[in-house]
């Protein structure tokens, strides 16, 4: 009962989606909704894995001098590995989330110096803070609110004298007298000056115009000249005077008038006053945030003074009773049931009902990606789809909650981004098609409309010694089959470096093969082809022009003369022949596939000639296959031998001389 009871300031687990890890947030108030639902108003703390990289450079930073500094002892890679996912990073961020997300409850500490590390590792669900997250901004900044426990915050103190000794320092180096007891005025004469300074400083806002105007009355005038800076002031003139009262009066009310002595709660103004609690609404007593954000022009000392004087004053009393009012009109408290759903990414055994995110296609014998184990009572799909990596029950509970895998992996920066994101290798060919923009004429408008430029992606040589070096992690073949995957690139070239030194000694031969630019190889190709668009003339011919006339039909199959071209003519069926112009519906003329410019991809359209369609007839099967996945190479064709011409017998032309006859 108590495990499910939640409260305010409680650090909780919420869950906003099924495949990534848990959110961690400080419950700060909780709301009943017009529904009848409970909202968490929280505060948002961020893991390394929610921040940029450089910022995880700076927190690293940061971590190497707290080591440095704290004298950790030595911890090996896995508790390396294993204490930064117990690192988070505090923030200003406020969000609101429903209660029933809420997955259980976590330790969040602020790091000090006297801590182990090790101990956050060995206790569960313990985390801690050190540095706070600005998600705006994108900056790293230390806590100012840490506790100074160590030994370079503890005073020195010097041993003890003997009571031979004596005292050689000097006083008035290591401090200053304000204030002597065993003076020569008794009690009654210092209350009685006390009196004559406040006496002096009335007078003296009397005098004052802007005093005048903030105090226009007598009683608030002597209220304001009966506050402790008029009490300092007199006794420190007492002080400096040597405790004479006749010197000390002539130094309160010198010959250009009476000495005005101000607090910082006469020298804000109303405004001033008012920004200053907006911003402890916002801020709380983070001083330096109230000063850079809403006062810079005041010193951080002036907003000190005037938080301890502002707590004196009625405002402050009535402030704390509307929180108080509203504190006990909301919730104090509220109680979660255990969340007992399976999860969507549950790889469910043979023969069970099949789960959300298209985890029972894994192939059989594949271990825990952090553990490396085989054998578990429940397995969790986790990773990019194609990897068909899993974690086992006690690694999925571990990512979920830390947001990392118990050991270092190259593939933990590979988690997939969403919950529905489904792998399409169940789908057939048509489907996947259907979901292509490029399939519908719309979609191929939509993108010709917009100006397309010409590039190449060319690899380096990393990427290219990388796919002969893992194959059999980038499958380059399945790859190629399905383009829509992800392929991570980043875990492959990881892999990589990590194989290279274990490969033959003998380096990776890289054949370079010689291709022409791109530009060449378009203009040759549109000379051999130019494209010739012909404006359409009349309607479509068909390839049989007997087939206008002659319906397509069972009948018509069977060489039966069917009832409608009885009388030679097309008839419809009140009995009544066609109009002109209006075919049959079983009339199937087949027109001629003619390219058009609207649905060619790129502005240049090649149109095979004669003689390569007469090529293309010379191809095998096995060598067509090999022209389309390879289109960068040369196409060797074997020609047959032509037949030798006949002789032509030679006759002589005839000319325009008349032919003679010699007998």
């Amino acid at each position: 009962m108590a495990a499910n009871m939640y409260r305010v300031g409680d650090y909780v687990y919420f869950e906003n989606s099924s495949s990534n890890p848990y959110l961690i947030r400080r419950i700060e108030e909780l709301n009943k909704t017009a529904n009848g639902n409970v909202e968490a108003k929280v505060v948002c703390l961020f893991r390394r894995r929610d921040i940029s990289t450089n910022l995880n450079t700076l927190a690293d930073s940061n971590a190497r001098d707290f080591e440095e500094e704290s004298k950790q002892p030595s911890m090996s890679e896995q508790q390396k590995h294993q204490l930064k996912h117990r690192e988070l990073f505090l923030s200003r961020q406020f969000e609101s989330l429903p209660a029933t997300h809420i997955r259980g409850k976590c330790n969040v500490t602020l790091l000090n110096e006297t801590d182990v590390l090790t101990g956050y590792l060995e206790r569960e669900d313990c985390f801690f803070y050190s540095l706070v997250f600005d998600p705006v901004q994108k900056t790293l900044l230390a806590d100012q609110g840490e506790i100074r426990v160590g030994s370079k915050y503890q005073a020195e103190i010097p041993d003890k004298l003997a009571e031979v000794d004596l005292d050689n320092r000097v006083q008035e180096k290591l401090e200053t007298k304000v204030w002597d007891p065993n003076n020569q005025l008794k009690d009654p004469q210092i209350d009685q000056f006390l009196v004559v300074a406040r006496a002096v400083g009335t007078f003296a806002r009397a005098l004052d115009c802007s005093s005048s105007i903030r105090q226009p009355s007598l009683h608030m005038s002597a209220a304001a000249a009966s506050r402790d800076i008029t009490l300092f002031h007199a006794m420190d003139t007492l002080q400096k005077n040597g405790y004479d009262l006749a010197k000390a009066m002539s130094t309160l009310v010198p010959q250009g008038g009476p000495v005005l002595c101000r607090d910082e709660m006469e020298e804000w103004s109303a405004s001033e006053a008012m920004l200053f609690e907006e911003a402890l609404e916002k801020y709380g007593k983070d001083f330096n945030d109230i000063r850079q954000d809403f006062l810079p022009w005041k010193s951080l000392a002036s907003v000190v003074q005037f938080y301890y004087m502002w707590k004196t004053t009625d405002r402050y009393i009535q402030q704390k009773r509307l929180k108080a009012a509203e504190a006990d009109s909301k919730l104090k408290q509220v109680y979660i049931p255990t969340y007992t759903k399976p999860n969507p990414n549950q790889i469910n055994a043979p023969g069970s009902k099949p789960g959300m995110n298209g985890a029972t296609g894994y192939q059989k014998g594949l271990s825990c990606e952090s553990c490396h184990t085989a054998q578990s009572q429940q397995w969790y799909a986790w990773g990019p789809p194609n990897m068909q990596c899993r974690l086992c029950s006690s690694c999925w509970i571990y990512w979920k909650k830390y947001g990392g895998l118990k050991t270092p992996t190259q593939l933990e920066g590979a988690t997939r981004t969403g919950s529905d994101a489904a792998p399409r290798g169940h789908m057939t060919r048509q489907e996947v098609q259907g979901m292509s923009p490029f399939t519908s004429s719309a979609g191929r408008a939509k993108l010709l409309a917009k100006n397309r430029q010409t590039f190449i992606l060319q690899t380096t040589k990393l990427t290219r010694i990388a796919r002969r070096v893992c194959q059999d992690i980038l499958q380059s073949r399945r790859a190629a089959r399905r383009p829509y995957a992800s392929i991570n690139a980043n875990a492959v070239k990881a892999e990589c470096m990590i194989r290279l030194p274990k490969a033959a000694k003998s380096a990776v031969k890289n054949r370079l093969i010689p291709r022409p630019s791109l530009i060449s190889i378009v203009k040759e190709l549109a000379v051999q082809a130019p494209l010739k668009l012909k404006a359409p003339r009349g309607a479509p011919t068909p390839i049989n022009r007997n087939q206008v006339n002659q319906p397509r039909s069972a009948s018509a199959l069977l060489g039966k003369r069917p009832f409608d071209n009885a009388g030679g003519n097309s008839l419809s069926t009140n009995g009544r022949p066609f109009a002109l112009g209006i075919r049959a519906a079983t009339q199937s003329v087949i027109k001629r596939q003619k390219v058009s410019q609207g649905d060619a991809p790129n502005p240049v359209v090649f149109v095979a000639t004669k003689d390569t369609r007469a090529l293309r007839k010379h191809l095998t099967q096995a060598e067509m296959r090999r022209v389309a996945r390879k289109p960068h190479l040369p196409v060797r064709i074997k020609l047959p031998v032509p037949p030798r011409p006949l002789p032509i017998p030679i006759i002589p032309s005839s000319t325009s001389e008349p032919i003679v006859l010699e007998d």
